[in-house]
């Protein structure tokens, strides 16, 4: 099957999947089917809309101004987990800064009461946020507020389309939406075309997020998140089938599996001085520094990927969104050079926000390790 071909049967299969089935009359909403297979009416467009992940993705489908719409958020994930990209946002979009914080459900910061409150007329949740809320789901839909799930956490083709139409559909901005899922599905299928013209073994690939540094073994991941982007690159994911979501691998199994190839994810994390730094304003002679002191790690040096130098740090961020095609094709390029030797990861990133965000895209996202 030809790249036309197979992005043409990925975008047919996405549609049939986001059917989505209009009222007769337009006051009484959109009916469509979520992320999580729901049935779901929600205002389209949505004036009053509480958000508590994905915000990228939330502002490459709505533009600069869809949060004008955000009444509350869920700050920890953004605020806390990615504080350099909050505050380069917030700089450009100073409502952030001032939007109310409805908590978060895995410090048990939740609440209810402030989410309706604020009397939205949409909560947008990711799928695996919609599962810890459990039962205060019914609460929140007993108030009137209907619950839009959206996944981009299982990085496929399917689910970043369905989350991203969906969304396209809630902000009032279905050509914009479209775009970007015909964006995502062709930058997909152009990596799987290319990794399966190079007709060699899958490489042994390990990741590991480095955010508490090389005394502590970080979490990697299975078949979802970046285990789904190590697969999609053309990897042997030593993680998968001995995790079943996010968690340390014990460090003599990653000994005796010796990976052919090592990314170490980063990011700047508040309190967390020996973390692999990348993002916004960071320079890669930070980031190679962090890096580098994970070879010392007790066996490192008797790795494969260690000893041929294919060591990497990629940003933890880069997973679950919209341009994470950028990560996928970074990741595939160090394992199949002569395929992607056209491919620039770091100009598709450039593209990208230039293209969709309103923030500029610089600091360090993707570096190999230099000695």
């Amino acid at each position: 099957m030809n790249r036309r071909a197979l992005l043409t049967r990925i975008l047919a299969g996405c549609l049939v999947v986001n059917e989505l089935r209009r009222p007769a009359l337009a006051d009484a909403g959109v009916s469509l089917t979520d992320a999580a297979g729901r049935t779901v009416t929600v205002p389209a467009p949505a004036a009053r809309i509480i958000v508590t992940f994905n915000y990228e993705e939330f502002l490459a489908v709505g533009g600069p101004h869809a949060f004008d719409r955000v009444v509350g958020y869920t700050k920890t994930v953004w605020y806390d987990w990615r504080r350099s990209i909050w505050e380069r946002y917030a700089a450009v979009i100073p409502k952030i800064a001032q939007v109310p914080d409805i908590g978060f459900t895995e410090n048990n910061t939740f609440s209810v009461e402030k989410t309706v409150a604020l009397k939205p007329d949409l909560m947008i949740v990711p799928r695996w946020m919609f599962t810890e809320i459990g039962q205060n789901v019914s609460q929140i839909e007993a108030a009137g507020i209907p619950i839009l799930v959206i996944d981009y956490n299982a990085d496929q083709v399917p689910t970043h389309v369905v989350s991203t139409l969906a969304l396209g559909q809630v902000l009032g901005a279905d050509a914009r939406a479209r775009q970007l899922a015909a964006l995502y599905a062709s930058k997909v299928a152009d990596v799987q075309a290319r990794v399966a013209r190079a007709r060699r073994p899958r490489p042994k690939v390990y990741l590991e997020l480095g955010q508490d540094g090389p005394a502590t073994y970080g979490n990697t991941y299975g078949n979802d998140f970046w285990g789904a982007l190590i697969e999609t690159a053309g990897g042997n994911n030593i993680a998968a089938g001995k995790i079943t979501s996010a968690a340390p691998l014990n460090p003599e199994y990653v000994i005796a599996a010796d990976p052919d190839y090592i990314f170490i994810t980063g990011s700047t994390w508040p309190g967390s001085p020996q973390s692999v730094a990348m993002g916004f304003g960071v320079s890669p002679e930070l980031t190679n520094a962090r890096l580098k002191a994970y070879l010392t790690r007790p066996g490192w040096n008797t790795l494969t990927a260690v000893k041929t130098g294919r060591v990497y740090a990629i940003h933890h961020g880069i997973a679950r969104t919209l341009f994470d095609f950028a990560g996928m094709q970074f990741i595939a390029k160090a394992m199949y050079p002569t395929q992607f030797a056209d491919v620039d990861p770091e100009a598709s990133m450039r593209t990208y926000f230039a293209s969709y965000l309103p923030v500029q895209y610089d600091g360090t996202w993707m570096l190999q390790l230099r000695r």
